[in-house]
C-alpha cells in the first residue's frame, strides 16, 4: 500500500511539473525520432566585379638596344632615343679603372676621377659647380675596378649647355694645385676614417684575402692610406693622359634627343678630344698590364681559410664568406644570378630569412656575384650581434652548403625568375637608369644586347642546370673573414672547425706575428 501511495505521489508531482513519466514505448519512439537539421548556410553574395580573371603567363621583357655609332677620334657612341619625357642622360665610360693602378699607387684611378670636376675648361671648381646647379643638372665622376665613368642628367632644353660642361670635365680638366691640396686631404681623411667602418673593412679585406694584397682586384678602388700619401698631382695628370682618351671611350646617350642633335653636340664639344701617349693598361710596370692579361690575382697566392680583423669592444661583428666567382662575360653568370637570388639576393632569400627573420641576429644578410671584366668573386656577408658571431657564421656556412648540395626548390625557381623580370624592367625603367646600365655594359666590354640575351637564358633555366651550377657557392672552398672583437668571438669561432685565424689589419694586410727575442 505504501508503494502504491509513493508511486501516486511521484506521478502527481511529475504531472504538476509538466514532465510525466514516459512509458518504454514512448522513450523508444523519442529515441528513434530524427534530430532537426541545421539551418542552411547563407549563400555567398556574388562578386559585383565578376569572377576573378586568370592571369596569363608574364611575357618576357627584352630591353631596347641602342644604335651604335662612330664618335669623335675613335670613341664609340651608343644612342637610345626615348622621347616620352624631356630628359637626357649621358654616361662616358673609359676602360681604365682601379685594376690599372700602378704598383704602390692604389687609388690613383679613383683620385684622378675625383679631380676631373674640380675645375674644367674656363671655369674654376666653384664656377663649374654653380654652372651645373644653374642648369638643374646632375654631373658626377667616379672609378670602378674595370673602368671610370662620368655621368650627366639634364632637361632637354638645357642639354647643349650641360653637355659642354661634361665635355670640359672629360676632355679639359684643369688640375689646379690649390684644388689638389684640398681634394687630396679630404681623400686621405676618408681613408683613415674607413677603418672605423666594419662593413667597408670587411669588403676590403675579403678582396685582399681572395686575390692577394696589392693585386688588380685585391686592393680597394678608393686606395690605401700608405699609398695615398705618396701620390702627387703629376701622377694624377699622367694617369689621366693614359686613361681618359677617346679611343678607349664609349659615350652612352639615352633620352629625348635625336641622332643629328647628338652628333652636332659631339662635334662641337668633343671634336678636339684626342688620345696622347700609351694607354694605362699598356704602361710598363703597372698592375693594369697584369689585369689586361687576365691575372686578377697573384699567381702564387693561396687564400687563407679564416681571417680575423680585431675591433675591440665592437657590439657587432661582420661575417663574410668569399670565394672565386666568374667574369661578367661568362655564360654561366646569368644562371648563377638566379642561384644567388634564392640564396641571398632578396629579402626573402635563405640567408636573410635565417639570420634576420628566424634568429634575429642581423638586420640583413645577403650575397652576390661581383660583376667584373675578369673572374670576380662570390661574397656572402652579414652584420650580426657580437654574442651570436659563431652561431650566425655556422648558419651562414650551412645555408651555402645546402644550396651547393641541393640547389633551388621548384617554388624558388618560379620566384627568382619572376624577380628577374621585375629587376630587368626596373633597370631600364627610367632614362637615367638605362644610361647607367648601358654605361656599365660598355665599361665591362659587353655587347649592347647583353641584358636581353642574359634574361632569356635565366627564363629558360631548369632546376637541373641550376643544381649543377649551385656548387659555385660551396663554402668548402671559401675564405671566411670576420671583423669584430677578437677576445669575445675567438672562442665562438674555435667550435666551427675552421682552424686558427690569421690576423689582418684594416688595410687588408696580414699582421706578422712578433718574433720571440
Amino acid at each position: 500500500m505504501r508503494a502504491r501511495h509513493a508511486g501516486a505521489m511521484i506521478a502527481l508531482v511529475a504531472t504538476a511539473l509538466g514532465c510525466e513519466p514516459r512509458t518504454p514505448a514512448q522513450s523508444a519512439a523519442r529515441a528513434e525520432a530524427p534530430r532537426p537539421s541545421a539551418p542552411p548556410a547563407a549563400a555567398k553574395p556574388a562578386d559585383p566585379l565578376g569572377p576573378k580573371p586568370e592571369l596569363p603567363k608574364p611575357q618576357p621583357f627584352t630591353p631596347p638596344a641602342p644604335v651604335v655609332l662612330d664618335g669623335p677620334n675613335g670613341a664609340k657612341v651608343w644612342l637610345l632615343e626615348r622621347h616620352t619625357l624631356p630628359i637626357v642622360s649621358v654616361a662616358i665610360s673609359v676602360a681604365s679603372g682601379a685594376a690599372d693602378d700602378p704598383k704602390g699607387a692604389a687609388g690613383l684611378a679613383h683620385i684622378t676621377a675625383d679631380m676631373l670636376d674640380e675645375g674644367a675648361g674656363t671655369r674654376s671648381a666653384v664656377e663649374l659647380s654653380s654652372a651645373i646647379n644653374d642648369l638643374g643638372a646632375t654631373l658626377s665622376v667616379g672609378a670602378r675596378a674595370d673602368g671610370s665613368v662620368a655621368t650627366l642628367s639634364v632637361l632637354k632644353k638645357n642639354f647643349d649647355k650641360a653637355f659642354s660642361l661634361l665635355a670640359d670635365v672629360v676632355a679639359r680638366p684643369r688640375f689646379e694645385a690649390k684644388e689638389w691640396k684640398r681634394v687630396s686631404e679630404l681623400w686621405q681623411n676618408d681613408l683613415r676614417k674607413r677603418g672605423d667602418d666594419a662593413t667597408r673593412v670587411s669588403g676590403l679585406v675579403s678582396m685582399a684575402a681572395l686575390y692577394g694584397p696589392g693585386t688588380p682586384y685585391g686592393h680597394p678602388v678608393d686606395g690605401l692610406v700608405a699609398d695615398a700619401k705618396s701620390i702627387g698631382l703629376p701622377a694624377v695628370k699622367a694617369f689621366y693622359k693614359a686613361a681618359w682618351r677617346p679611343d678607349r671611350a664609349v659615350i652612352t646617350v639615352v633620352g629625348d634627343i635625336t641622332r643629328d642633335e647628338l652628333q652636332q653636340a659631339l662635334s662641337r664639344d668633343l671634336g678636339t678630344w684626342a688620345a696622347k701617349g700609351a694607354t694605362a693598361s699598356a704602361a710598363p710596370g703597372t698592375k693594369g698590364a697584369a689585369a689586361a692579361q687576365g691575372a686578377a690575382a697573384a699567381p702564387a697566392w693561396k687564400p687563407p681559410r679564416l681571417v680575423l680583423v680585431d675591433r675591440p669592444g665592437a657590439p657587432q661583428s661582420v661575417i663574410a664568406a668569399v670565394r672565386e666567382g666568374v667574369a661578367a662575360s661568362d655564360p654561366r653568370r646569368p644562371l648563377l644570378q638566379l642561384v644567388n637570388s634564392a640564396l641571398g639576393g632578396s629579402f626573402t632569400s635563405r640567408l636573410n630569412q635565417n639570420l634576420r627573420e628566424d634568429h634575429g641576429w642581423s638586420y640583413g644578410a645577403g650575397s652576390t656575384f661581383t660583376e667584373t671584366r675578369l673572374p670576380g668573386a662570390f661574397v656572402a656577408r652579414a652584420s650580426v650581434v657580437t654574442e651570436a658571431t659563431g652561431p650566425a657564421l655556422k648558419e651562414m656556412l650551412a645555408e651555402l652548403a645546402k644550396m651547393a648540395d641541393s640547389g633551388l626548390t621548384r617554388d624558388e625557381l618560379a620566384k627568382v625568375q619572376a624577380q628577374d623580370r621585375a629587376d630587368l624592367v626596373s633597370a631600364y625603367e627610367t632614362v637615367n637608369r638605362t644610361a647607367q646600365r648601358l654605361g656599365t655594359l660598355a665599361r665591362l666590354k659587353l655587347p649592347e644586347t647583353f641584358d636581353g640575351d642574359a634574361s632569356k637564358a635565366r627564363q629558360s633555366a631548369t632546376l637541373a642546370s641550376l643544381a649543377e651550377l649551385a656548387r659555385a657557392v660551396d663554402p668548402k672552398a671559401a675564405t671566411v673573414v670576420v671583423v669584430g672583437p677578437r677576445q669575445e668571438i675567438l672562442p665562438q669561432l674555435q667550435g666551427i672547425g675552421l682552424g686558427e685565424p690569421e690576423a689582418w689589419d684594416v688595410e687588408g694586410q696580414p699582421i706578422q706575428p712578433k718574433k720571440e727575442p
